[in-house]
């Protein structure tokens, strides 16, 4: 990092010139943060959507009709925006990335993955997310990937359960994982987009603790006054439990053009080995975050404070 840059990111810009900002994936646990940041700090801010009447985002937001699938529609989405937040997939980056060009558009923020970065490249994420990298790159336009690991908010899967007062299983839950709490996420890629020099930055960050999931949980129930109680699945029961749960996921993964068919097998032995190795110890933690926004990141008690609704309504 060339510049620290401080926790409520301000535009560079001269009086009266206003930043036009487009998001994608607004509503996003990601996306819908890096919304509100971005009309925090004043910047003229774009949004799409598929269903532009189905979202609800702040007034100020001017939301357009378009969709990823079909990058003809971000042709009028893209007039005039200067700096453009990207989530996407690897079958419609290139139309999107061409209709940038054409509008001017001068740096995309990508949300990536930690798993671009990680010791398995053909892992299905990392192809995922390595190809969309990899367009940006070509593209010739400026660019910084933000690569988190574990999102805090994939313990939302948890939510069904505690709310029945049923027991969590948790695959592997003595595994240890450094989450990342999604306003960290959407605070570095604000960062990147209002402030300069993130061009050409690959952002690794994790959250700045290493706990088991059995204690992410016993954290949540703190949050919400209660004990919680948990299956550990292992083994063929967590490989069992895995493939129900990505059932539906990976028959649009497969529509999509993201996995093959006979990718299945590999994807549930890739996830299984992840929890595995990582019952060895804690992770590593990434100082980015804490370098990027100059104070460290938010804690997984602090997610489960914020996210308490989520668990008991």
């Amino acid at each position: 990092m060339d510049a620290p840059v401080g926790t409520e990111p301000v535009q560079a810009k001269l009086p009266g010139e206003i930043m036009t900002i487009l998001v994608t994936g607004a509503t996003g646990n990601v996306g819908r943060n890096v919304v509100d940041l971005l009309v925090r700090a004043g910047a003229d801010v774009r949004a799409t959507s598929r269903n532009p009447d189905a979202l609800d985002l702040p007034p100020e937001v001017d939301v357009r009709r378009a969709d990823l699938n079909e990058p003809e529609t971000f042709e009028q989405a893209l007039r005039g925006v200067e700096k453009l937040f990207l989530y996407t997939q690897p079958s419609g980056i290139e139309g999107v990335l061409e209709a940038a060009k054409a509008a001017g558009v001068g740096h995309v923020v990508l949300l990536s993955s930690l798993a671009a970065a990680g010791r398995d490249p053909d892992h299905w994420i990392a192809r995922w997310h390595l190809a969309e990298e990899a367009a940006i790159e070509r593209s010739g336009l400026a660019w910084t990937f933000v690569r988190p690991g574990a999102f805090a908010a994939n313990s939302l899967q948890w939510a069904g359960f505690v709310k029945k007062g049923e027991p969590v299983p948790i695959l592997y839950a003595h595994s240890y994982l450094s989450s990342i709490h999604e306003r960290d996420i959407a605070e570095v890629s604000t960062c990147a987009l209002l402030q300069d020099g993130h061009a050409g930055a690959k952002y690794g960050i994790t959250g700045g603790e290493s706990i088991t999931q059995a204690e992410q949980l016993a954290l949540i129930g703190r949050a919400i006054g209660r004990e919680l109680d948990f299956v550990d699945l292992t083994g063929d029961a967590a490989r069992a439990d895995f493939q129900a749960r990505i059932g539906g996921r990976f028959e649009e993964l497969v529509a999509e053009g993201t996995v093959g068919r006979g990718d299945a097998s590999s994807i549930i032995e890739t996830r299984i080995r992840y929890y595995e190795e990582a019952l060895d110890g804690p992770e590593e933690i990434d100082p980015t975050v804490e370098k990027v926004l100059g104070k460290p990141p938010r804690t997984f008690a602090e997610w489960a404070e914020d996210h308490k609704a989520d668990f008991t309504d």
